[in-house]
């Protein structure tokens, strides 16, 4: 009988529901940060104009530019908090419609078919495309979510967001990047993550294969000296390499020069990118994948003599290779079951022992014996006996 387990199922989609509320979180960090710098502007051009109107050292003419210059900015900061609002909105409601969602999955009874299917489908989808996503096919992912209707169910734009942060890195430029830090820089801090520090040193060492030692030097200077309490001996490295050229065969400075850095930043990105967003660090496809594989997988799984037709672990050719690695199920209760039809053996299904030594279930020798006069064929030996040769067992 099919049932959901709600208390089982929120530990594979905590992500579905602290994604939205994490960028809500941010888009107010960022709001009250933006609010906070625009008015404090605002009013110190303000008690300026007083205080030189109180003087007598400005004109009305310029106060009145001055008055038009605040207007221009309070109107702009009007629209700002109009985006803000609309952004608010689309994560509060995502976020109400995935605890609707994760409410109604409790309430689906096990012996509603219909209700389990509908469920079974829509979770399907969106793990579909959470790995299209992660994979980035975001066109086909989108239109995905679109026609399957569950685009508050996933993280499009999240993800748009990192394939464009993904693909600078890979055409070798940091700077959406470090952006990208500068505006999670206290999330950041908490994971002590040294993303920003790599990214720096790689624009510096950027310069350095350019020849431009004169630039990279100020570029230190600016951007890399203040980390050097924690970073003192990759910022050591770091300056020596100026002294090497880009085809040196010289450790550690040939490292530093391997283009292949570029990957790590890409990996090292999309790992806090992940943290930062409360994401699992695999697809939940992939996760969803393996608890299931790993709760069918026995010991006699993939054992050619002992495999079953109809289990997914036993078929090295599909899902069996990814069920390679993972640990074996734990079984208080053993189910038996016929390797000739993959049928359960029970008491309405007996296990039948043929004269060779093999056993098979009543329902399969029998379906057997009526196309053949009688007659089975052992799969296993190619032994040919009458079904009346069999004999019933008993399991204790």
């Amino acid at each position: 009988m099919n049932k959901i387990k709600p208390e089982q199922l929120l530990e594979l989609e905590q992500p579905f529901i602290k994604v939205p509320n994490e960028q809500l979180k941010k888009t107010l960090r960022n709001q009250t940060k933006y609010l906070e710098k625009e008015i404090s502007n605002i009013n110190d051009k303000i008690e300026d104009c007083v205080k030189k109107a109180k003087a007598d050292r400005i004109t009305s003419s310029q106060a009145m530019a001055i008055i038009d210059e605040l207007l221009v900015r309070l109107r702009k900061l009007g629209r700002k908090l109009d985006d803000i609002k609309k952004e608010e909105q689309l994560y509060t409601t995502r976020t109400k419609i995935r605890l609707e969602h994760l409410k109604n999955t409790s309430q689906v009874a096990p012996t509603d078919k219909e209700a389990f299917n509908r469920w079974s489908k829509l979770r399907l989808d969106r793990v579909l495309v959470d790995y299209m996503l992660r994979k980035g096919f975001n066109d086909t992912a989108r239109k995905m979510a679109e026609d399957s209707e569950i685009s508050e169910m996933v993280d499009v734009e999240l993800f748009a967001q990192s394939a464009r942060i993904e693909e600078a890195l890979k055409q070798h430029s940091c700077s959406e990047c470090i952006q990208w830090c500068s505006d999670n820089r206290n999330s950041l801090k908490k994971l002590k993550s040294t993303l920003e520090f790599n990214l720096r040193l790689q624009e510096y060492i950027e310069l350095v294969r350019l020849g431009k030692k004169t630039e990279a030097i100020q570029y230190v200077q600016k951007y890399l000296s203040s980390w050097s309490e924690s970073h003192l001996r990759q910022l050591e490295q770091a300056m020596a390499l100026l002294a090497f050229p880009k085809d040196t065969l010289c450790e550690p400075y040939k490292s530093l020069y391997d283009s292949r850095r570029w990957k790590k930043l890409i990996d090292q990105f999309k790992a806090d990118n992940f943290a930062l967003c409360c994401l699992t660090s695999q697809p939940l496809l992939s996760i969803t994948l393996q608890a299931g594989l790993s709760a069918l997988k026995t010991p006699q799984c993939q054992q050619h003599e002992d495999k079953n037709l109809n289990c997914p672990v036993c078929d090295t050719s599909t899902l069996g290779a990814l069920a390679e690695n993972l640990p074996l199920s734990h079984h208080v209760n053993s189910s038996i079951v016929c390797r000739l039809s993959g049928k359960k053996i029970d008491e309405n299904n007996p296990p039948m022992l043929l004269p060779n030594g093999r056993v098979y279930s009543l329902q399969a020798l029998e379906e057997m014996a009526s196309k053949n006069n009688g007659y089975i064929t052992c799969p296993r030996t190619g032994d040919t006996f009458e079904l009346v040769e069999t004999r019933k067992l008993y399991i204790s």
